[in-house]
């Protein structure tokens, strides 16, 4: 009887030494960092994949040395949750820690900035700049195609010819499966979100298209309401609003405008060029902000009609009530640029 007490202690001990060993292999392994890949893996994990099938994905790809690693890995975080999405890997990782991206949610994404004032344009060369192109689903050509189709803001703005106006500047998460057309949507129910929570009555598309005008004339936050102040006063006068940005961006859309406004520009008679045309162009020459839609819907009192820019680099400008004290604000600009 003593010698079958001391077998079955030596046995209990042996196994004890041996789960012990096995947990420290294990342990050991779960936060040894591997990669099995060469270049970048994405792994796409549709919703309803089970933590088998993204184990065996993970050790296909070459994520994971082994997949029960990964399933061990779900035993020590246990109380977690899987999160389905597309997942990039560039580096040597722990089964841990691609466990915890994946429980975290860390899609992969590429972030895209817009400000305030941008034009289809300018967000098309922010697709490129930003990388965004890069990804294969968002190419200028198709952005452009997307943004010139007024379909999904009709409701909104049923005088609208294309996007502009809509696309409301601030930061967007694009995966790499976002389309053009998806892309537009997040732009554009932004837009909605926001003018919702304004509350205002006023017209979409009149406030949107002088926003635009005023967004892209007021340089200094400060002065947003009195650019509008200034177009409201020309506008009621029914002077023409002889806005340069509006120039711009007929010659833009003609295919024309290389950097300089020539005296063909101011004289072309394109709808949107504010030189020839009184009253408001036909819609928005770029994507307004916040801040220079109130101030188009709350300009300040006052009587100018004119503003030019300061000579000192500020971006403020010069306001004026009369031609003449215009014509000085001028002088003195010109005057002061050409030493």
């Amino acid at each position: 009887m003593v010698m079958i007490r001391k077998i079955a202690a030596a046995l209990a001990a042996l196994l004890i030494g041996i789960a012990a060993l096995g947990g420290l292999f294990v342990y050991a392994n779960l936060h040894k960092p591997y990669q099995g890949f060469t270049e970048p893996v994405f792994v796409d994990f549709k919703r309803g994949t089970s933590t088998a099938e993204m184990a065996a994905e993970l050790e296909g790809r070459g994520v994971v040395q082994a997949r029960w690693l990964f399933l061990a890995a779900r035993l020590a975080r246990r109380g977690t949750q899987l999160q389905a999405g597309e997942y990039q890997f560039v580096k040597p990782a722990t089964p841990l820690e691609v466990y915890s991206r994946i429980a975290k949610g860390d899609i992969f994404h590429v972030e895209l900035t817009i400000p305030e004032g941008y034009n289809l344009w300018d967000i098309a060369g922010a697709l490129e700049k930003q990388g965004i192109t890069k990804l294969g689903t968002i190419r200028v050509e198709a952005f452009l195609a997307a943004a010139r189709n007024p379909a999904i803001i009709k409701d909104l703005d049923p005088k609208a010819t294309s996007l502009e106006g809509y696309l409301f500047p601030d930061t967007y998460r694009i995966y790499r499966h976002t389309t053009a057309e998806q892309l537009c949507k997040q732009m554009t129910n932004e837009f909605r979100a926001r003018w919702k929570l304004m509350g205002s009555a006023a017209d979409v598309h009149n406030t949107v298209t002088l926003a635009s005008l005023v967004e892209r004339e007021a340089k200094l936050p400060e002065e947003a309401p009195k650019v509008s102040s200034v177009f409201h006063n020309r506008l009621k006068g029914g002077i023409k609003l002889d806005c340069d940005p509006t120039t711009v961006y007929a010659a833009l859309l003609e295919n024309r405008y290389r950097g300089v406004i020539h005296k063909s520009d101011l004289e072309s008679t394109n709808p949107y060029n504010t030189y020839k045309h009184a009253g408001l162009p036909p819609g928005p020459i770029a994507n307004p902000g916040i801040r220079a839609i109130r101030a188009t819907l709350e300009p300040v009192e006052s009587k100018w009609l004119f503003f030019v820019a300061k000579a000192d680099g500020s971006g403020g400008h010069n306001f004026s009530e009369s031609l003449s004290q215009h014509l000085a604000a001028v002088a003195t600009y010109r005057k002061n640029t050409a030493r």
